[in-house]
């Protein structure tokens, strides 16, 4: 069974579910099955996810004054700390586990990991960063719930030497077993974005999150997945406020844990909770859950990334207190006409700091954002086509978060009738960060585990 115990104290041992004393104790209000993982909710036939970030030892400091030393130099410390993750994440028994900073680097916690994971049923992939940067990810999926039809390993040897992991799953039973339906196929993402060093990083993980989309893109052409849900986990290493959110919401994913609690993606509700206390003390919500459903409208995905392009663009110009005749001015620079030629606006794109650098946009990609810009193809960017096509639009355009609307089951089983997600629970771990603190006394990692709980429900495909 699971003792409910105050979450203040990881110390206080609980039992798990095999009847052992565990050193992690949590509130769960989300019914179990007798095996121990999210089963149903209500009667409905559901599946869950974990995505944690578990703190690589070989990054977790030890001692402020001495900041050589790390972790991955204690055994006794990471082992024991690595122990007590796998406990809870064990005793949570969610579906689908996405796991960031995984020591890919030590043989011995790697074994650990697949040995006790194994043993609890579940089918592990494991990836290392590129050039050979020690940590990595992991992905793991529950027999009971999934078979795996196909993995697939994405290398951002380019962008920051971080790496993704597709996997694409179908469910071992009909979701709907007494009518008629067959297995569901679902695309799962665990990935983890560079850290926002400065301004000039915005871009290089801009390119992370287009070029996993576009893979994503390209494999369901070419496996004709049209009408299939997709869920990214990871590290986002970005908040509410980023472009990197704006983008995913104009692709039409939403925030599950932000759906299941209904809040919005203003201001106001951007830091009702956290789930990341950085190296530099702040604390923000940078772990994300995204489901977007196979009926999500969204816009193209080349004209989407070009608006986030222009406004991380407009952001470096505001910064540097330019207004919009001035920003115009600035691209035009010292052209006697009236319009934007290429060449200024490439020159403008290095002063900004978003060309030029070993991860700035590509010939290809300034030709691409050219395009989009030039609305009539005339070779020139004119004052309004730099209103309308580069200053004024956002990527946020706000696409309502109708995740759990207008999807009832329906009896009406017509051809165009799709399977897709219900975002049903969101929960984050220790539930402080639920408030927007951050406990003092918390030590698995310095993120905070987020849990998603999904129902199956009937949909009809958008046109």
């Amino acid at each position: 069974m699971v003792a409910v115990v105050d979450s203040n104290n990881l110390s206080i041992p609980n039992l798990n579910t095999n009847g052992n004393e565990s050193r992690v104790g949590y509130k769960r209000s989300v019914p179990r099955s007798n095996s121990g993982y999210v089963s149903s909710i209500m009667g409905e036939c559901c599946i869950s996810c974990t995505t944690f970030n578990i703190l690589a030892p070989i990054y977790k400091r030890l001692d402020h004054q001495n900041q050589s030393l790390r972790e991955s130099d204690v055994r006794d410390s990471w082992f024991n700390r690595n122990q007590t993750i796998l406990d809870w994440l064990i005793c949570e028994r969610s579906s689908v586990i996405c796991l960031q900073e995984f020591w890919v680097g030590n043989e011995e916690l790697v074994l650990m990991y697949q040995e006790r994971l194994g043993n609890a049923g579940y089918n592990t992939f494991s990836l290392a960063r590129t050039n050979n940067r020690g940590d990595g990810l992991l992905t793991a999926l529950h027999r009971d719930y999934f078979n795996v039809l196909n993995y697939r390993e994405l290398l951002f040897n380019d962008f920051g030497d971080r790496v993704a992991q597709l996997v694409h799953v179908e469910s071992v039973v009909p979701f709907f077993q007494n009518q008629g339906g067959g297995q569901q196929e679902i695309l799962i993402v665990n990935t983890h974005l560079l850290f926002p060093h400065d301004s000039s990083l915005s871009v290089v993980r801009l390119h992370q999150v287009y070029k996993i989309l576009q893979y994503l893109e390209l494999y369901q052409t070419e496996n004709k997945l049209n009408h299939i849900p997709i869920i990214l986990c990871g590290d986002w290493n970005g908040s509410k406020r980023g472009h990197v959110y704006k983008f995913l919401r104009s692709q039409g994913f939403v925030s599950s844990y932000d759906v299941a609690h209904q809040y919005t993606d203003g201001d106001a509700d951007a830091h009702k909770w956290v789930s990341h206390r950085n190296h530099r003390g702040n604390i923000c919500g940078v772990d994300f859950i995204w489901l977007r459903n196979p009926n999500q409208s969204r816009k193209p995905l080349q004209a989407s990334w070009a608006e986030a392009v222009f406004s991380i663009i407009k952001c470096q110009l505001q910064k540097a207190s330019l207004a919009e005749n001035d920003a115009f001015a600035f691209f035009k620079a010292d052209n006697n006409g009236d319009v934007i030629t290429h060449s200024a606006f490439c020159e403008a794109l290095r002063q900004v700091n978003l060309a030029g650098l070993p991860y700035g946009l590509s010939f290809q990609e300034t030709d691409d954002l050219w395009a989009q810009a030039d609305v009539d193809g005339n070779g020139v960017v004119n004052y309004e086509e730099f209103k309308q096509r580069m200053w004024n639009l956002s990527c946020s355009a706000q696409i309502e978060n109708n995740c759990n609307d207008n999807m009832e089951d329906s009896k009406d089983c017509s051809e165009k009738e799709i399977l897709g997600f219900a975002v049903k629970d969101a929960f984050l771990f220790p539930s402080e960060v639920e408030k927007g603190k951050w406990p003092e006394n918390y030590s698995l990692s310095d993120h905070a585990p987020l849990s998603v709980v999904f129902s199956p429900v009937r949909m009809q495909s958008s046109s």
